[in-house]
């Protein structure tokens, strides 16, 4: 039997022993007066009029000295020493708490606060109470652990030994609550829309596949939330948004993960121009909301936010770092080229997808500041609208910053029935020829579209990805509470 399996059984027997003396191993109820944080900023007050407190959290450690033992206890506020002395607490009392209690216990302390002859905060306490039993030992080497696949694994460790992971974690809700306060004092409404769906749409991406048995359905996990929050549209709404996980089936890397958090909104009589405009306010503002300033860090170098950002013409860009001219060369051409300049394309790309691996591997990576990287082929986004002056380009942006993280994607949405039947029939030919993750055609959305949508602009942002950014994060998993890991041989053994 190894240490770990020998502290395991010892614990169980102390949980048998608590039994045996009516005492609960896990309690249903506590009586915890203070979180430690607020305690301790009440500390004076409480102290001076000597008012008993009850504190609850995690033993961290303990220093045994004969008749009196430190211990710590953490909650998410904080933690603090407490001071069990035999003396104050009685023989009884003090020899019990020495034999049940262990490092990973969660338990109940009721005392007074004072103050110890090294001048620390301390809660002196004459009870205390078994919340909650730990079976397993803490591990002892985990702090600092530089095995990313196991702190993945097990977040729970991660969040109990790394202050700054639960910090992080805490950034992630607070940037999320400011993007929906924005757009809630932009008049947007959120919504709710199905994660299931007949036909998948809205991104260029392989579905997750799953079955509806009470239809005897096929079905798939929505790989993006375009297609039903623009029916929206058609239905009357003008300013719609949704802050929903999304499933694509694809490769996983240090900017993907299978699944993810995306924020889409939806303006009615607007467009792309209007909406650079709105993001630079947004981003800003979620900025300033949750960090008090405009700029961050991220890789060592400062990112400013106040607008207005560049704006970059796509064409321009990929001509400036490859010196290629998209607009001459045609499919066969640009592929020539891309393997030439060593990015992996496939021979049944379609010209737009040439450019994009491309673009990916040469221009993106160059960007640091904010910047709009604006009109997109017409046949990059099939469901973005030409350009009234220029049909050969879109009236279309990303937002790239960072080094490379493509933050969003938006554009003015096509609203033409007849040419999004005619672009998604295109893309069909393209799936049939191989391209798998091409749009599908979606005849329930064109017939929606026939009833009529208003000039709209959509907007798409990987919230994650901005966690990333803001909390200077190099991979998606470091923001993603419990990410889908590959399963290792001795898993559930």
């Amino acid at each position: 039997m190894n240490r770990k399996d020998k502290i395991r059984e010892g614990r169980v027997e102390k949980i048998e022993t608590l039994k045996n003396r009516g005492i609960p191993s896990y309690p249903v109820e506590t009586k915890r007066t203070h979180k430690i944080e607020k305690a301790l900023t009440s500390f004076n007050e409480l102290s001076q009029k000597e008012k008993e407190v009850v504190l609850a959290g995690r033993i961290r450690s303990f220093r045994e000295h004969g008749k009196i033992t430190f211990f710590t206890i953490e909650d998410s506020t904080g933690d603090i020493q407490i001071l069990a002395m035999r003396e104050y607490m009685g023989s009884e009392a003090y020899d019990f708490f020495l034999q049940t209690f262990d490092v990973g216990d969660f338990i109940e302390t009721r005392g007074i606060l004072t103050t110890t002859k090294k001048g620390e905060k301390t809660l002196k306490i004459a009870d205390f109470k078994m919340l909650s039993k730990g079976i397993l030992p803490l591990p002892e080497k985990w702090h600092g652990l530089k095995d990313e696949d196991e702190r993945y694994r097990k977040r729970y460790l991660d969040l109990i030994f790394n202050k700054e992971v639960r910090h992080k974690f805490e950034k992630k809700a607070k940037i999320t609550k400011a993007i929906r306060s924005f757009l809630d004092k932009e008049e947007f409404i959120e919504v709710e829309t199905s994660v299931l769906q007949n036909i998948y749409g809205g991104a260029e991406a392989q579905p997750f596949k799953t079955k509806i048995n009470a239809f005897d359905l096929e079905a798939y996990l929505r790989i993006s939330l375009e297609l039903d929050l623009k029916r929206l549209i058609v239905g009357g709404f003008e300013k719609v948004y949704e802050i929903g996980r999304v499933f694509r089936n694809e490769g996983v890397g240090r900017m993907h993960n299978p699944d993810f958090t995306m924020l889409e909104f939806y303006w009615a009589y607007s467009d792309y121009k209007k909406l650079m405009k709105l993001t630079e306010r947004m981003l800003l503002s979620v900025v300033k909301e949750v960090f008090g300033e405009e700029k961050i860090t991220y890789g060592g170098k400062e990112i400013n936010f106040r607008g207005p950002w560049p704006r970059e013409e796509y064409d321009g860009l990929v001509k400036r770092y490859t010196d290629l001219d998209i607009n001459t060369l045609n499919r066969e051409g640009l592929l020539r080229e891309a393997k030439k300049l060593g990015v992996k394309v496939d021979d049944n790309f379609s010209k737009a997808k040439i450019i994009d691996e491309i673009y990916k591997k040469y221009c993106r990576p160059q960007i640091w500041e904010p910047t709009f990287i604006i009109h997109h082929p017409a046949d990059a986004i099939p469901l973005a609208k030409p350009l009234d002056e220029d049909s050969s380009k879109l009236g279309s942006f990303q937002l790239v910053l960072g080094g490379g993280w493509e933050l969003i994607n938006a554009y003015s949405e096509l609203n033409d029935p007849v040419l999004q039947k005619k672009i998604f029939e295109e893309q069909e030919k393209y799936f049939e020829e191989g391209m798998e993750d091409a749009q599908r055609m979606d005849t329930d959305f064109i017939e929606a579209l026939e009833y009529g949508m208003p000039p709209t602009a959509g907007f798409g942002m990987g919230i994650d990805r901005l966690v990333c950014l803001l909390t200077d994060s190099y991979n998606l998993r470091e923001v993603t509470l419990f990410p889908t890991m590959k399963p290792r041989e001795d898993d559930n053994k």
